[in-house]
């Protein structure tokens, strides 16, 4: 559906393309990640390639099912920065978050599903919905809120690589992503503290943070986001998961 990732298995290093356009290549194993973006379009084609060899098949993408969110007495520079010295700083934080979320690490952890970043939370927010901020209407929410105490631990829901570790970010407070392979990396918001750095490898259910209310945050949550090759993935779409 819109919004959620998909898996399969195919001839080891083949060449992925949907609509057409070159995604990546399958892992030594023949592992591959694809999503579908929360406004993607009904139908998808899905093509693989390799050897002089190929096969298609077409997806139907079910629409989401998104709420509208209102959230109000957020600073206004929180909302919408005006100030110069500020908008530098939020270009200079998105360029180094682009090229976090631009990792692809050579690796097929996404195959062995996840589990949920925390083991006890209140869901506050879900994937997808429309924000309405201080009564302006924004982007969609691209992510799901976790609501739980300051300094509760968040652990990594599969083996990754960190491929972006800071803090004091304008909008996010502390900031980590994970690179699960091939261009699928997931992302914590608005922590506490860190307890990786980039570069890092990390296992599933090793803690790599936690809860806090930094950034644009009216409260201790964790929110937790996934992109694939600039496409905004449900993250949830992968908890439970298991290959056969």
């Amino acid at each position: 559906m819109q919004g959620g990732v998909a898996v399969g298995q195919t001839v080891p290093g083949a060449t992925v393309l949907l609509n057409e356009i070159p995604v990546g290549q399958a892992s030594d194993q023949g592992w591959f990640v694809i999503g579908f973006d929360r406004d993607a379009d009904p139908v998808q084609v899905l093509r693989v390639a390799a050897g002089g060899a190929e096969a298609a098949r077409p997806i139907t993408i079910q629409s989401g099912d998104f709420d509208v969110q209102r959230i109000g007495g957020l600073p206004a520079d929180q909302v919408s920065p005006t100030d110069p010295d500020l908008l530098a700083r939020i270009r200079a934080e998105a360029e180094r978050k682009q090229a976090g979320f631009a990792s692809q690490a050579p690796r097929d952890d996404f195959r062995g599903g996840f589990i949920l970043p925390l083991s006890d939370y209140r869901l506050s927010g879900r994937f997808g919905g429309q924000r309405i901020l201080n009564g302006v209407p924004a982007r969609p929410h691209y992510g799901v809120d976790m609501a739980a105490p300051r300094g509760t631990p968040i652990v990594a829901p599969a083996g990754a690589l960190v491929s972006f570790a800071e803090t004091g970010l304008h909008f996010e407070g502390g900031l980590i992503m994970l690179d699960h392979g091939q261009g699928l990396v997931s992302a914590y918001l608005h922590l506490s503290r860190l307890d990786v750095a980039a570069g890092q490898p990390v296992v599933q259910g090793q803690v790599i943070g936690a809860v806090g209310a930094e950034g644009r945050a009216t409260g201790p949550h964790l929110c937790w986001r996934m992109k694939w090759r600039e496409r905004n993935l449900n993250p949830m779409s992968l908890v439970g998961f298991r290959t056969a």
